[in-house]
């Protein structure tokens, strides 16, 4: 893990022009299960359900990928509870899914914002945005802004990774050439669909840190 100290790499891949990261499980750090729990916790009886095992389904799909706004999403959901909750204790409650961004990683971004655009592709919803993670991206005394060239959103996109059109729209709307950028993402499908859109593309394993595999990719 990067110590905050400069990052010197002994080879620059001179393809290799954007980088392009995945947030959750890339940049922040996520437990799924402690929103389950907190869900239960609400009164929520299929929360592990409700949650997805393998992406988004059902109103949390329809949340991140643009198809509904927070005000919709939390009155389509409120059925599912066995008590009255409120906008608060729903938010709070899905925000659990998230744990934080290392200080390291934010540093990391910083180091490699001198070197190289950055840009931000997630499947994501306005609730979490903004929100826990908006917080976890002030801890610097910064904005999210600060960190990246770009932000592409799911629901702002209106179509979720691993579908080609959000893919399209990271081109359309940041000028990304795929062959020019280098994208990190935890999920495997993810990854493999960047691949074929023409991307180069790395996954992002449990305990893997970004700055490690942007070194070792670019000395391979």
């Amino acid at each position: 893990m990067n110590d905050g100290k400069t990052i010197n790499y002994p080879y620059l891949c001179t393809m290799i022009k954007n980088l392009l990261f995945d947030l959750g499980g890339v940049i922040m750090d996520l437990d799924r299960d402690r929103c389950v729990r907190a869900f239960e916790a609400l009164g929520m009886k299929e929360a592990d359900d409700f949650l997805g095992v393998y992406g988004q389904k059902g109103d949390f799909l329809a949340l991140e990928s643009g198809a509904i706004d927070a005000e919709e999403f939390r009155r389509r959901i409120r059925p599912l509870f066995s008590r009255q909750v409120t906008d608060e204790e729903i938010d709070t409650a899905f925000n659990s899914f998230l744990i934080g961004i290392p200080a390291e990683r934010l540093r990391a971004l910083r180091e490699l914002r001198r070197k190289y655009p950055i840009y931000l592709l997630s499947n994501t919803n306005p609730i979490m945005m903004e929100s826990k993670i908006a917080e976890e991206f002030r801890k610097e005394g910064l904005e999210m802004a600060d960190y990246f060239d770009g932000i592409i959103t799911s629901y702002e996109a209106k179509c979720c990774k691993p579908a080609r059109g959000i893919f399209d729209y990271a081109r359309d709307t940041c000028g990304l050439e795929p062959e020019e950028t280098l994208f990190f993402d935890d999920s495997k499908s993810n990854v493999e669909a960047a691949r074929a859109y023409g991307f180069h593309a790395v996954v992002v394993n449990p305990g893997d840190e970004f700055v490690d595999l942007l070194t070792a990719y670019l000395r391979h």
